[in-house]
């Protein structure tokens, strides 16, 4: 696990140093959007399904939306193991708060594994440090793994790899205003430069109550 961690450093190294040296559109200095721009994103404000999440985080604290309030949540679903979907997901997330400067302290990213049985808490707080030591693991029972991909209409499922097995999921990241309201579906395939276009439109927003 020690190997694998460090993989992932080297990889957020690479990826950030790609960027600066790029000067790729999605790692430049994030313009800030104007009155009357719309969003990136999928709207999906006032929607029925993602209303909270109640689970144990690395330390078997029991976290809910309630605990990030003042802040924006961005919630993804993945796995420790995930070789490709989940490093590049949180590496955009790292990406996506430099691009935000000050504002991006007003931005919490909250992973949940869908794979508690191989992410034990040691390994998620490895792999959270290998990113940004600020994101928060949640580690739920399988129970609570089914209610809460239910709730948030996520897909989860174990695929057999030889002796072992990878996890086939959905990679949406889902976005959360400051008063624990679900705004935003962000897809997998938009840069960091859409997602901190969307999350500081959100953050401009006068919201009510």
């Amino acid at each position: 696990m020690v190997v694998m961690v460090q993989g992932r450093r080297r990889m957020l190294r690479a990826a950030l140093g790609a960027c600066a040296a790029a000067g790729l559109a999605a790692c430049d200095k994030l313009n800030l959007p104007q009155a009357g721009q719309s969003f990136r994103g999928i709207d999906i404000t006032g929607a029925p399904y993602g209303r909270d999440f109640k689970l144990p985080d690395a330390d078997g604290k029991e976290r809910t939306l309630a605990d990030f309030r003042g802040k924006l949540v961005l919630l993804y679903f993945g796995f420790v193991q995930c070789p490709d979907v989940c490093p590049t997901a949180l590496t955009r997330a790292v990406e996506t708060r430099r691009l935000l400067g000050a504002d991006g302290e007003r931005l919490q990213v909250v992973f949940i594994t869908v794979d508690p049985e191989r992410d034990t808490p040691e390994v998620l707080k490895a792999y959270m440090a290998a990113f940004d030591p600020s994101f928060v693991a949640l580690r739920p029972s399988p129970e609570q793994l089914k209610a809460t991909a239910a709730e948030f209409k996520a897909y989860y499922k174990a695929v057999p790899t030889g002796s072992s097995y990878t996890m086939d999921h959905s990679a949406l990241s889902y976005i959360f205003d400051a008063q624990g309201r679900l705004r935003l579906a962000l897809r997998h395939e938009q840069t960091a430069q859409d997602y901190a276009h969307d999350i500081a439109l959100l953050m401009s927003q006068k919201t009510a109550g």
